[in-house]
Protein backbone atom coordinates (compact mmCIF):
# COMPACT_ATOMS: atom_id res chain seq x y z
CA UNK A 1 0.00 0.00 0.00
CA UNK A 2 2.98 2.70 0.64
CA UNK A 3 4.55 1.80 -2.68
CA UNK A 4 1.13 2.07 -4.38
CA UNK A 5 0.19 5.67 -2.82
CA UNK A 6 2.72 7.50 -4.63
CA UNK A 7 1.65 6.09 -8.60
CA UNK A 8 -1.80 6.94 -7.54
CA UNK A 9 -0.66 10.57 -6.18
CA UNK A 10 1.41 10.93 -9.49
CA UNK A 11 -1.43 9.31 -11.64
CA UNK A 12 -4.20 11.71 -10.46
CA UNK A 13 -1.49 15.00 -10.78
CA UNK A 14 -0.52 13.65 -14.40
CA UNK A 15 -4.88 13.83 -14.90
CA UNK A 16 -5.26 16.97 -13.23
CA UNK A 17 -2.37 19.13 -14.91
CA UNK A 18 -3.83 17.67 -18.74
CA UNK A 19 -8.17 19.18 -16.81
CA UNK A 20 -5.70 22.39 -17.02
CA UNK A 21 -3.69 22.24 -20.09
CA UNK A 22 -6.81 21.39 -21.86
CA UNK A 23 -9.16 24.02 -19.96
CA UNK A 24 -6.11 26.98 -20.51
CA UNK A 25 -6.13 25.94 -24.29
CA UNK A 26 -9.63 26.32 -24.48
CA UNK A 27 -9.83 29.37 -22.86
CA UNK A 28 -6.96 31.41 -24.52
CA UNK A 29 -8.42 30.12 -28.41
CA UNK A 30 -8.38 32.87 -30.82
CA UNK A 31 -11.38 34.85 -30.59
CA UNK A 32 -12.41 38.07 -31.61
CA UNK A 33 -14.96 40.44 -29.41
CA UNK A 34 -17.12 41.65 -32.05
CA UNK A 35 -21.05 40.76 -32.47
CA UNK A 36 -23.49 40.84 -35.05
CA UNK A 37 -27.17 41.57 -34.52
CA UNK A 38 -30.19 42.82 -36.67
CA UNK A 39 -32.78 45.28 -35.84
CA UNK A 40 -36.31 44.83 -37.69
CA UNK A 41 -37.04 45.02 -41.49
CA UNK A 42 -39.18 46.29 -43.02
CA UNK A 43 -41.07 44.06 -46.19
CA UNK A 44 -42.64 46.50 -49.04
CA UNK A 45 -44.25 45.22 -52.42
CA UNK A 46 -44.42 47.19 -55.47
CA UNK A 47 -46.84 46.57 -58.68
CA UNK A 48 -45.45 46.21 -61.75
CA UNK A 49 -46.13 49.87 -62.67
CA UNK A 50 -43.45 51.01 -59.67
CA UNK A 51 -45.67 51.93 -56.86
CA UNK A 52 -45.47 51.01 -53.72
CA UNK A 53 -48.28 48.38 -51.48
CA UNK A 54 -48.38 47.76 -48.09
CA UNK A 55 -45.69 46.80 -45.65
CA UNK A 56 -46.57 43.13 -44.52
CA UNK A 57 -46.62 40.02 -46.77
CA UNK A 58 -45.01 39.64 -49.90
CA UNK A 59 -46.67 40.61 -53.24
CA UNK A 60 -48.00 40.00 -56.37
CA UNK A 61 -46.15 40.45 -59.52
CA UNK A 62 -43.77 43.49 -59.79
CA UNK A 63 -41.40 43.42 -57.22
CA UNK A 64 -40.79 43.10 -53.50
CA UNK A 65 -37.90 45.02 -51.74
CA UNK A 66 -37.03 44.79 -48.19
CA UNK A 67 -34.57 46.68 -46.01
CA UNK A 68 -32.92 46.64 -42.30
CA UNK A 69 -29.53 47.03 -40.31
CA UNK A 70 -27.17 44.99 -39.00
CA UNK A 71 -25.35 46.44 -36.12
CA UNK A 72 -21.33 45.49 -35.67
CA UNK A 73 -20.75 45.89 -31.56
CA UNK A 74 -16.92 45.70 -29.67
CA UNK A 75 -17.76 45.45 -25.99
CA UNK A 76 -13.84 44.94 -25.28
CA UNK A 77 -12.93 48.30 -23.42
CA UNK A 78 -9.05 48.66 -25.00
CA UNK A 79 -8.87 46.12 -28.38
CA UNK A 80 -9.66 47.16 -31.80
CA UNK A 81 -10.35 44.76 -34.22
CA UNK A 82 -10.75 45.58 -38.31
CA UNK A 83 -13.83 44.65 -40.55
CA UNK A 84 -12.26 44.29 -44.18
CA UNK A 85 -14.89 42.58 -45.79
CA UNK A 86 -18.85 41.86 -45.68
CA UNK A 87 -21.10 40.62 -47.75
CA UNK A 88 -24.69 38.79 -47.99
CA UNK A 89 -26.34 35.96 -48.90
CA UNK A 90 -29.98 36.27 -49.98
CA UNK A 91 -31.44 32.55 -49.90
CA UNK A 92 -34.87 32.70 -51.25
CA UNK A 93 -37.55 29.82 -49.46
CA UNK A 94 -40.13 29.49 -51.30
CA UNK A 95 -43.25 26.88 -52.61
CA UNK A 96 -42.59 26.13 -55.62
CA UNK A 97 -39.79 27.10 -58.73
CA UNK A 98 -37.59 30.45 -57.85
CA UNK A 99 -35.57 30.05 -60.51
CA UNK A 100 -37.61 33.09 -62.58
CA UNK A 101 -37.23 35.17 -60.35
CA UNK A 102 -34.25 38.15 -59.82
CA UNK A 103 -32.27 39.25 -56.13
CA UNK A 104 -30.36 42.18 -56.17
CA UNK A 105 -28.87 43.27 -53.04
CA UNK A 106 -26.93 46.45 -51.52
CA UNK A 107 -24.98 46.64 -48.96
CA UNK A 108 -24.15 50.50 -47.05
CA UNK A 109 -22.10 51.13 -43.79
CA UNK A 110 -23.12 53.89 -41.58
CA UNK A 111 -19.90 54.20 -40.21
CA UNK A 112 -20.23 57.09 -37.36
CA UNK A 113 -16.83 58.51 -38.14
CA UNK A 114 -16.47 57.65 -42.10
CA UNK A 115 -19.38 58.33 -44.56
CA UNK A 116 -19.50 55.33 -47.73
CA UNK A 117 -18.55 55.27 -50.60
CA UNK A 118 -20.93 56.09 -53.66
CA UNK A 119 -20.13 53.00 -55.48
CA UNK A 120 -20.85 50.36 -52.47
CA UNK A 121 -17.74 49.30 -51.97
CA UNK A 122 -16.77 47.70 -48.29
CA UNK A 123 -13.73 49.31 -47.25
CA UNK A 124 -11.57 48.31 -44.21
CA UNK A 125 -13.52 49.36 -40.96
CA UNK A 126 -11.53 49.51 -37.68
CA UNK A 127 -13.74 49.23 -34.75
CA UNK A 128 -12.98 50.48 -31.91
CA UNK A 129 -13.60 49.03 -27.80
CA UNK A 130 -16.31 49.69 -26.50
CA UNK A 131 -17.99 51.28 -30.01
CA UNK A 132 -20.47 50.20 -32.62
CA UNK A 133 -21.32 50.68 -36.12
CA UNK A 134 -24.35 50.05 -38.59
CA UNK A 135 -25.02 48.66 -41.70
CA UNK A 136 -28.29 48.97 -43.97
CA UNK A 137 -28.80 46.28 -46.31
CA UNK A 138 -31.50 46.14 -49.03
CA UNK A 139 -33.09 43.27 -51.29
CA UNK A 140 -34.58 43.96 -53.93
CA UNK A 141 -37.06 40.22 -55.62
CA UNK A 142 -38.12 40.94 -58.46
CA UNK A 143 -40.06 38.81 -61.67
CA UNK A 144 -41.82 39.39 -64.58
CA UNK A 145 -45.68 40.21 -64.39
CA UNK A 146 -47.35 36.57 -64.82
CA UNK A 147 -45.37 35.70 -61.58
CA UNK A 148 -47.60 35.62 -58.67
CA UNK A 149 -44.86 36.26 -56.23
CA UNK A 150 -47.64 36.52 -52.86
CA UNK A 151 -48.34 32.48 -53.52
CA UNK A 152 -44.50 31.77 -54.41
CA UNK A 153 -42.64 33.59 -51.78
CA UNK A 154 -42.29 32.70 -48.23
CA UNK A 155 -39.04 33.47 -46.54
CA UNK A 156 -35.51 34.95 -47.04
CA UNK A 157 -32.93 33.54 -45.85
CA UNK A 158 -29.88 36.20 -45.38
CA UNK A 159 -26.31 35.17 -44.89
CA UNK A 160 -23.70 37.66 -43.98
CA UNK A 161 -20.24 36.95 -44.22
CA UNK A 162 -17.60 39.22 -42.85
CA UNK A 163 -14.27 38.98 -41.87
CA UNK A 164 -12.49 39.60 -38.32
CA UNK A 165 -9.01 41.34 -38.08
CA UNK A 166 -7.04 41.65 -35.07
CA UNK A 167 -4.61 39.95 -32.19
CA UNK A 168 -6.68 37.36 -32.88
CA UNK A 169 -5.57 36.78 -36.26
CA UNK A 170 -7.72 36.73 -39.17
CA UNK A 171 -11.27 35.07 -38.06
CA UNK A 172 -14.02 34.40 -41.03
CA UNK A 173 -17.58 34.69 -39.51
CA UNK A 174 -20.94 33.45 -41.08
CA UNK A 175 -24.28 34.66 -39.62
CA UNK A 176 -27.61 33.79 -40.89
CA UNK A 177 -31.44 35.60 -39.97
CA UNK A 178 -34.77 35.10 -41.13
CA UNK A 179 -36.80 37.90 -42.74
CA UNK A 180 -40.41 35.68 -42.82
CA UNK A 181 -42.14 37.39 -46.59
CA UNK A 182 -45.15 35.96 -45.52
CA UNK A 183 -47.54 34.91 -42.38
CA UNK A 184 -50.09 32.68 -41.46
CA UNK A 185 -53.35 33.71 -40.35
CA UNK A 186 -54.68 33.99 -37.06
CA UNK A 187 -56.92 30.93 -35.71
CA UNK A 188 -60.30 31.81 -34.32
CA UNK A 189 -62.07 29.02 -31.75
CA UNK A 190 -64.70 28.23 -34.56
CA UNK A 191 -62.15 27.12 -37.17
CA UNK A 192 -59.40 25.52 -34.57
CA UNK A 193 -58.83 22.19 -35.61
CA UNK A 194 -58.82 20.44 -32.23
CA UNK A 195 -57.88 17.00 -31.86
CA UNK A 196 -59.03 14.61 -29.01
CA UNK A 197 -56.73 12.74 -27.07
CA UNK A 198 -56.89 11.03 -23.24
CA UNK A 199 -58.88 13.37 -21.57
CA UNK A 200 -57.84 16.14 -22.92
CA UNK A 201 -58.04 18.17 -26.23
CA UNK A 202 -54.71 19.43 -28.23
CA UNK A 203 -54.62 22.18 -31.02
CA UNK A 204 -51.39 22.14 -33.27
CA UNK A 205 -50.73 26.33 -33.78
CA UNK A 206 -49.42 27.04 -37.34
CA UNK A 207 -46.83 29.96 -37.06
CA UNK A 208 -44.69 31.24 -40.01
CA UNK A 209 -40.72 30.25 -40.24
CA UNK A 210 -39.61 31.59 -36.53
CA UNK A 211 -36.34 33.34 -36.22
CA UNK A 212 -34.21 35.92 -34.21
CA UNK A 213 -36.19 38.89 -35.33
CA UNK A 214 -39.36 37.63 -33.50
CA UNK A 215 -40.25 37.98 -30.26
CA UNK A 216 -41.50 34.59 -28.18
CA UNK A 217 -43.92 37.03 -26.22
CA UNK A 218 -45.40 38.47 -29.09
CA UNK A 219 -45.66 35.13 -31.04
CA UNK A 220 -47.90 33.37 -28.48
CA UNK A 221 -49.87 36.07 -28.35
CA UNK A 222 -50.68 36.51 -31.89
CA UNK A 223 -51.34 33.24 -32.64
CA UNK A 224 -52.32 31.87 -29.80
CA UNK A 225 -53.81 34.68 -27.59
CA UNK A 226 -57.32 34.81 -29.11
CA UNK A 227 -57.62 30.85 -28.55
CA UNK A 228 -56.40 30.95 -24.80
CA UNK A 229 -58.60 29.82 -21.83
CA UNK A 230 -58.46 29.45 -17.65
CA UNK A 231 -56.60 25.93 -17.43
CA UNK A 232 -54.99 25.76 -20.85
CA UNK A 233 -51.28 25.11 -21.43
CA UNK A 234 -49.42 26.09 -23.59
CA UNK A 235 -46.46 24.77 -25.11
CA UNK A 236 -43.42 25.70 -27.23
CA UNK A 237 -40.79 23.18 -28.67
CA UNK A 238 -37.25 23.68 -27.41
CA UNK A 239 -35.59 24.16 -31.02
CA UNK A 240 -37.84 27.23 -32.08
CA UNK A 241 -36.87 28.99 -28.72
CA UNK A 242 -33.80 28.40 -29.23
CA UNK A 243 -33.62 30.33 -33.03
CA UNK A 244 -35.20 32.95 -31.80
CA UNK A 245 -32.91 33.34 -28.82
CA UNK A 246 -30.70 33.17 -31.68
CA UNK A 247 -28.65 30.21 -30.48
CA UNK A 248 -27.89 28.60 -33.13
CA UNK A 249 -24.47 28.77 -35.98
CA UNK A 250 -23.01 27.46 -39.01
CA UNK A 251 -20.11 24.92 -38.79
CA UNK A 252 -18.27 26.63 -40.85
CA UNK A 253 -17.52 28.92 -37.66
CA UNK A 254 -16.61 25.80 -35.06
CA UNK A 255 -13.34 25.03 -34.81
CA UNK A 256 -13.21 21.70 -33.24
CA UNK A 257 -10.09 20.45 -31.27
CA UNK A 258 -8.55 17.58 -31.46
CA UNK A 259 -10.16 16.07 -28.01
CA UNK A 260 -13.73 16.82 -30.19
CA UNK A 261 -11.91 14.93 -33.04
CA UNK A 262 -11.33 11.80 -31.43
CA UNK A 263 -14.28 11.54 -28.56
CA UNK A 264 -17.19 12.38 -31.53
CA UNK A 265 -15.89 8.79 -33.08
CA UNK A 266 -17.12 6.71 -29.92
CA UNK A 267 -21.13 8.51 -30.04
CA UNK A 268 -23.77 6.27 -31.68
CA UNK A 269 -24.02 7.54 -35.71
CA UNK A 270 -27.23 9.63 -35.10
CA UNK A 271 -26.22 11.49 -32.08
CA UNK A 272 -25.59 15.65 -32.80
CA UNK A 273 -22.29 14.61 -30.56
CA UNK A 274 -20.87 11.82 -33.17
CA UNK A 275 -19.47 14.63 -35.31
CA UNK A 276 -16.75 16.90 -34.33
CA UNK A 277 -18.28 20.12 -34.75
CA UNK A 278 -21.22 18.63 -32.64
CA UNK A 279 -19.47 18.20 -30.01
CA UNK A 280 -17.56 21.42 -30.46
CA UNK A 281 -20.20 22.77 -29.92
CA UNK A 282 -20.76 21.04 -26.36
CA UNK A 283 -17.40 21.65 -25.21
CA UNK A 284 -17.69 25.71 -26.04
CA UNK A 285 -20.45 25.34 -23.51
CA UNK A 286 -19.10 23.41 -20.24
CA UNK A 287 -15.92 23.06 -21.03
CA UNK A 288 -13.59 20.27 -22.28
CA UNK A 289 -12.64 19.02 -19.01
CA UNK A 290 -16.34 18.11 -18.18
CA UNK A 291 -16.49 16.73 -21.31
CA UNK A 292 -13.33 13.87 -20.82
CA UNK A 293 -14.67 13.88 -17.38
CA UNK A 294 -17.97 13.36 -18.16
CA UNK A 295 -17.38 10.64 -21.27
CA UNK A 296 -14.89 8.59 -18.24
CA UNK A 297 -17.42 8.39 -16.10
CA UNK A 298 -20.13 7.42 -18.33
CA UNK A 299 -17.91 5.02 -19.75
CA UNK A 300 -17.19 3.19 -16.32
CA UNK A 301 -20.72 3.24 -15.44
CA UNK A 302 -21.61 1.48 -18.41
CA UNK A 303 -19.69 -1.24 -17.57
CA UNK A 304 -21.72 -1.79 -14.43
CA UNK A 305 -24.77 -1.64 -16.73
CA UNK A 306 -25.89 1.86 -16.18
CA UNK A 307 -26.38 4.19 -19.14
CA UNK A 308 -27.01 7.89 -20.09
CA UNK A 309 -23.93 8.84 -17.55
CA UNK A 310 -22.17 10.93 -20.47
CA UNK A 311 -25.66 13.17 -20.38
CA UNK A 312 -26.04 13.53 -17.20
CA UNK A 313 -22.94 14.87 -16.10
CA UNK A 314 -22.39 16.75 -19.00
CA UNK A 315 -25.22 18.83 -18.38
CA UNK A 316 -28.94 19.96 -20.07
CA UNK A 317 -27.31 20.76 -23.67
CA UNK A 318 -25.47 17.39 -24.28
CA UNK A 319 -29.18 16.39 -25.45
CA UNK A 320 -30.47 19.64 -26.27
CA UNK A 321 -28.05 20.45 -29.30
CA UNK A 322 -28.84 19.91 -32.87
CA UNK A 323 -26.49 18.87 -35.58
CA UNK A 324 -26.80 19.60 -38.94
CA UNK A 325 -30.33 18.02 -40.69
CA UNK A 326 -31.70 17.72 -36.81
CA UNK A 327 -34.34 21.31 -37.56
CA UNK A 328 -36.22 22.39 -40.41
CA UNK A 329 -34.65 24.37 -43.25
CA UNK A 330 -32.67 27.07 -43.52
CA UNK A 331 -31.48 25.77 -39.73
CA UNK A 332 -31.23 22.87 -40.86
CA UNK A 333 -27.38 23.72 -42.15
CA UNK A 334 -26.74 25.05 -38.73
CA UNK A 335 -25.88 23.68 -35.20
CA UNK A 336 -28.77 24.58 -32.85
CA UNK A 337 -28.33 24.69 -28.90
CA UNK A 338 -30.60 23.92 -26.46
CA UNK A 339 -33.10 27.23 -24.78
CA UNK A 340 -31.30 29.62 -22.37
CA UNK A 341 -33.04 29.85 -19.62
CA UNK A 342 -35.73 27.95 -19.96
CA UNK A 343 -37.52 28.23 -16.42
CA UNK A 344 -37.34 32.03 -16.44
CA UNK A 345 -38.79 32.29 -19.95
CA UNK A 346 -41.35 30.11 -18.79
CA UNK A 347 -42.72 32.18 -15.88
CA UNK A 348 -42.08 35.64 -17.80
CA UNK A 349 -44.66 34.11 -21.04
CA UNK A 350 -46.95 32.30 -18.27
CA UNK A 351 -47.35 35.60 -16.82
CA UNK A 352 -47.93 37.79 -19.89
CA UNK A 353 -50.64 34.67 -21.41
CA UNK A 354 -52.14 34.21 -18.23
CA UNK A 355 -52.24 30.24 -18.69
CA UNK A 356 -49.41 27.75 -18.36
CA UNK A 357 -46.21 27.45 -20.51
CA UNK A 358 -44.30 24.51 -21.18
CA UNK A 359 -40.89 24.00 -23.62
CA UNK A 360 -41.04 20.52 -24.57
CA UNK A 361 -38.88 18.19 -26.62
CA UNK A 362 -40.88 15.48 -28.37
CA UNK A 363 -40.10 12.90 -31.04
CA UNK A 364 -41.78 10.60 -33.22
CA UNK A 365 -41.41 7.38 -30.82
CA UNK A 366 -43.51 8.77 -28.45
CA UNK A 367 -40.67 10.56 -26.53
CA UNK A 368 -41.99 13.58 -24.30
CA UNK A 369 -39.62 15.88 -22.22
CA UNK A 370 -40.37 18.83 -20.30
CA UNK A 371 -37.63 20.88 -20.15
CA UNK A 372 -39.17 23.37 -18.18
CA UNK A 373 -43.18 24.38 -17.29
CA UNK A 374 -44.65 27.47 -14.92
CA UNK A 375 -45.75 26.76 -11.84
CA UNK A 376 -48.82 24.94 -11.46
CA UNK A 377 -48.77 22.77 -15.17
CA UNK A 378 -49.49 19.41 -14.92
CA UNK A 379 -46.89 17.33 -16.32
CA UNK A 380 -48.96 14.21 -16.16
CA UNK A 381 -51.37 16.14 -18.53
CA UNK A 382 -48.53 16.97 -20.61
CA UNK A 383 -47.10 13.91 -21.02
CA UNK A 384 -50.93 12.09 -22.29
CA UNK A 385 -51.22 14.96 -25.14
CA UNK A 386 -47.98 14.92 -26.60
CA UNK A 387 -46.63 11.51 -26.87
CA UNK A 388 -48.88 11.28 -29.91
CA UNK A 389 -46.25 14.05 -30.89
CA UNK A 390 -49.21 15.96 -32.40
CA UNK A 391 -46.60 19.27 -33.63
CA UNK A 392 -44.73 16.85 -35.76
CA UNK A 393 -41.19 16.76 -37.03
CA UNK A 394 -41.33 17.48 -40.29
CA UNK A 395 -42.08 20.80 -42.09
CA UNK A 396 -45.29 21.35 -39.99
CA UNK A 397 -44.57 24.46 -39.41
CA UNK A 398 -46.69 23.69 -35.78
CA UNK A 399 -44.20 24.87 -32.88
CA UNK A 400 -47.29 25.96 -30.43
CA UNK A 401 -49.40 23.28 -29.32
CA UNK A 402 -52.16 24.69 -27.32
CA UNK A 403 -53.52 21.51 -24.54
CA UNK A 404 -56.99 22.02 -22.94
CA UNK A 405 -58.02 19.18 -19.55
CA UNK A 406 -61.45 17.51 -21.07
Amino acid sequence: MPVLLPSILLVALAFGLTLLWLELGHRLRPASPLRLSSGAWRVQRCNAGGSSGEQGDAGSGGSVELSGSLTLRNPHPRMEVFVPELRVNPVLLGRGDLSALRVSTRVTPHHPDEDARSDGYWFAYILKGRKSTEVEVSVRISAAADVDLRSLLDTLWLEVFWINYGPFGRLERRDGLLVPLRKPGVLTEVEAPWREGERCRVLPIRTHLLGVLDDPEAVLQRYAGPLLQPGDILTIGETPLAVMQGRYHHPATVQPSMLARLLCRVFHPTSSLASACGLQTLIDVVGPARVLCAWLAGSAMKLVGLKGGFYRLAGDQARLIDDITGTTPPYDQTIVLGPHQPEDVCERLAAALGVGVAIVDVNDLGRVKVLAASQGCDEALLQRALRPNPAGNANERTPLVLVRPA
